[in-house]
C-alpha cells in the first residue's frame, strides 16, 4: 500500500472513531456512568475504604482468587509402541519404552544401531 492510500486510510478511520466518542460524549448513560464513578470515588476517599473492600461488602460471595490465571497442568504425551522383529529368530517384541529386557539382550549381542534397523 502507498503512503498517500495507507494516509487516508488512517485519517477516515480517526474520522470515525471522532464521531464515536462526539456521540458517546452525548450519551446520557455514559454521563451519568461518569457522575457514579466520581460519586463513589469521592466516597470511597471520604471513608476511606478500598475497591476491593466495596466488592466483599457487595457481594461476599465473589472470589478474587477466580480473576487469577490458572496455569494448566501439563500432560505427557503417551508414548507410542514400537514393534521390532529379530530377522534371526523371527521373535516379534511390542514395548513403548527402551527398558524391555529382551529388547536390551538383542542390542547388547547384535548392537544398538541394528536393533534399530528391526524396527517395523
Amino acid at each position: 500500500m502507498s503512503k498517500i492510500a495507507e494516509f487516508r486510510s488512517l485519517e477516515a478511520q480517526l474520522a470515525e472513531q471522532l464521531k464515536q466518542l462526539d456521540a458517546m460524549k452525548n450519551d446520557d448513560g455514559l454521563k451519568r456512568e461518569i457522575e457514579f464513578e466520581s460519586k463513589l470515588r469521592t466516597l470511597m476517599g471520604e471513608y476511606s475504604v478500598s475497591l476491593p473492600a466495596i466488592i466483599a461488602l457487595l457481594d461476599p460471595t465473589a472470589r478474587r482468587s477466580a480473576t487469577k490465571p490458572v496455569e494448566a497442568k501439563l500432560v505427557r504425551k503417551a508414548r507410542a509402541v514400537k514393534r521390532y522383529k529379530n530377522p534371526h529368530t523371527g521373535e516379534l517384541i511390542e514395548t513403548k519404552g527402551g527398558n524391555h529386557k529382551l529388547l536390551k539382550e538383542w542390542k547388547t549381542e547384535h548392537g544398538a544401531a541394528e536393533v534399530e534397523s528391526w524396527l517395523q
